[in-house]
């Protein structure tokens, strides 16, 4: 499968300190790709460059086989972009805020019309276009921006925290349309401080720490490599110590063989066990 982001060597300083330090990632076509990090991972400044918003230090970024650094202009046509925070007009109704995107992009009148109402039932939108932004709720919002980004067809698509802020119910209305778009053909690059996300959705994910790529492979990997069973020991005064074994024979040997004082769980391990074993710290937003 080919490769659509190709990451070789790429460092990024600000004031003499590293923030990205000789990072090296690739990302095949159609695959929905997690990238995780704690807060000052560096994930922020790799988004930036990637999108062509900050040029790097050294190393090259090849998104579609395009040097982003070197033709910005070009590579903007391959991606879109839903950014963390809202970007829409405030002023307008949803389908305007679309209207004015594709004119942005010169999208013909009569594709635009086509396109517009295209993505908005594929977004479900489609009896809340003429709403303002203001008027809907923050699901909505999103799914909006997401069909923004959509409109000039990319094939690779950045979501920088897709769902904060979301209640349960809307952040999975998300998921499933995160899914469709994958199915349909967008390759995925999605940030992320829900570690239970990432496990939902991605088929590979990369970790992050002070600039350098820690760890990467199918959440399924990186929990066979800690450990498929968490044990958890609780005790008074010490917090939780946790444990993990390959299977839960040894990890019920290894139950007991413990003193009688302590309040212990077995139970699966999770992608959030690996990261905090990698990193030392839970999850937080750059």
């Amino acid at each position: 499968m080919k490769n659509i982001i190709d990451i070789s060597g790429l460092n990024k300083e600000y004031s003499g300190k590293k923030v990205v330090d000789g990072l090296n990632l690739s990302v095949e076509q159609g695959e929905l790709f997690g990238f995780l990090g704690p807060n000052g991972a560096g994930k922020t400044t790799t988004i930036r460059i990637l999108t062509t918003l900050t040029k790097p230090t050294s190393g090259t970024v090849l998104i579609n086989g395009i040097d982003a650094a070197k033709d910005p202009g070009k590579v903007k046509e391959v991606f879109g972009v839903v950014q963390q925070h809202l970007s829409l007009n405030r002023d307008l109704t949803i389908a305007e805020n679309l209207e004015l995107h594709a004119r942005l992009h010169h999208i013909q009148a009569a594709e635009r019309k086509k396109r517009i109402a295209e993505l908005l039932d594929y977004v479900e939108l489609s009896e809340h276009r003429d709403y303002l932004i203001d008027d809907v709720s923050g699901g909505m919002k999103r799914r909006a921006m997401i069909a923004r980004a959509l409109l000039h067809r990319p094939k690779l698509l950045f979501l920088d925290e897709p769902t904060v802020g979301l209640d349960a119910q809307t952040r999975r209305r998300v998921w499933d349309l995160i899914r469709r778009m994958n199915r349909d053909g967008a390759t995925v690059f999605l940030t992320t401080h829900y570690i239970e996300e990432a496990e939902a959705l991605c088929q590979k994910v990369g970790v992050l720490h002070h600039g350098k790529l820690i760890a990467l492979g199918s959440p399924l990997e990186l929990r066979q490599t800690l450990g498929m069973v968490a044990v958890e020991m609780q005790s008074e005064g010490n917090g939780t110590r946790y444990r993990y074994f390959p299977d839960r024979a040894r990890a019920s040997q290894f139950i007991q063989d413990l003193p009688g004082s302590e309040r212990v769980i077995m139970r699966a391990s999770n992608l959030e066990d690996v990261f905090i074993e990698l990193t030392g710290q839970k999850v937080m937003g750059d």
